[in-house]
């Protein structure tokens, strides 16, 4: 199943639409009885679906979680074994039959699971808030809630949340102090993301570097930021750019992603003077231009510290 040609032709209209993997794991309750997970991921991070291979080997130093690695294609990768993470028990007849093969943060990951249903099409304001109990069984890492037929929740995983729950997050180049020196300005920035793991990530990276940050967790959420700053700047009689001089977002978010938002901004002539920088997990070429054509400012990979910080102080409107 490969990753499907046309999904960055959605989102470059501003269409405001995303395709899922539909897939599944079962867990055996108490009783006997089966329950069916129906979880999925965004097409867009994913390069395939195969079967589970057969030449996966364990490597000294892995978490439990993570059953080993194997080679798929040209690349040597680690396997997550998601009902170990999810701490269920599989039922006698099924076992972790798949494996989705994901690229992000610069990394190539599988991830096994016990069936690989379909590829949806949803639109981001259909995803909802997961309700708490469901959050916290899966440890705070479901990003949103999709409801499909016969009343089913689709439960959108956070997968960087995982992964940096598994140690398997790099933030590069952090440790290369030499490169840093702190801004000899400090800028009002607003973050765009859904992930707690990255917004932190992100958030620490800029106050360190002297840097107020201001965070909200949709495109929905952002354009409301935006409206009331731009009411405040007007009232005071002043440039937006004194309020606020560069926007970092994420493109995946429930409500409004990204791109939408960053469209809705740019087509405001006051908004617009604020520079844009998509900052995303996926670094493939279709990613790049869908954020040329809604006249993002720049595009940056999550979490390259030496990027981060250059593009602060390449797009910041100085004041």
């Amino acid at each position: 199943m490969r990753k499907k040609e046309y999904l960055p032709k959605i989102l470059e209209t501003g269409a405001n639409e995303l395709e899922v993997i539909d897939f599944r794991m079962f867990e055996e309750l108490e009783d006997g009885s089966v329950y069916e997970w129906v979880l999925g991921v965004n097409v867009a991070k994913v390069k395939e679906v195969i079967q589970r291979p057969s030449n996966i080997f364990r490597s000294p130093g892995m978490p439990p979680e993570v059953e080993g690695l194997a080679k798929i294609r040209e690349d040597v990768i680690p396997i997550v074994n998601l009902a170990k993470w999810m701490k269920i028990k599989n039922p006698p007849n099924k076992s972790n039959k798949y494996v989705i093969v994901m690229e992000f943060l610069r990394e190539i990951i599988g991830v096994m699971v016990h069936e690989a249903k379909r590829i949806r099409r949803i639109k981001w304001t259909d995803i909802k808030k997961p309700p708490a109990s469901i959050d916290e069984k899966l440890g705070g890492k479901v990003v949103g809630v999709i409801e499909i037929e016969d009343g089913q929740l689709l439960l959108l995983l956070d997968f960087e949340g995982i992964l940096d729950e598994l140690g398997m997050i790099k933030v590069f180049n952090v440790e290369d102090k030499t490169e840093y020196e702190k801004s000899d300005r400090s800028y009002n920035i607003l973050i765009l993301d859904d992930s707690p793991v990255a917004r932190k990530i992100i958030r620490k990276i800029l106050t360190k570097d002297g840097h107020k940050v201001f965070e909200v967790e949709s495109g929905i959420e952002g354009m409301a930021f935006l409206e009331n700053l731009k009411k405040e700047a007007e009232k005071e009689g002043v440039d937006i750019t004194d309020k606020l001089q560069l926007i970092i977002s994420d493109i995946e978010m429930p409500g409004m992603d990204g791109l939408t938002f960053t469209k809705k901004v740019k087509s405001d002539p006051v908004l617009s003077k604020i520079p844009i920088v998509i900052n995303t997990s996926l670094s493939d070429k279709a990613t790049v231009d869908k954020t040329r054509f809604v006249n993002a400012d720049a595009h940056l990979v999550k979490f390259d510290t030496k990027d981060l910080l250059h593009i602060v102080r390449e797009y910041a409107v100085k004041k």
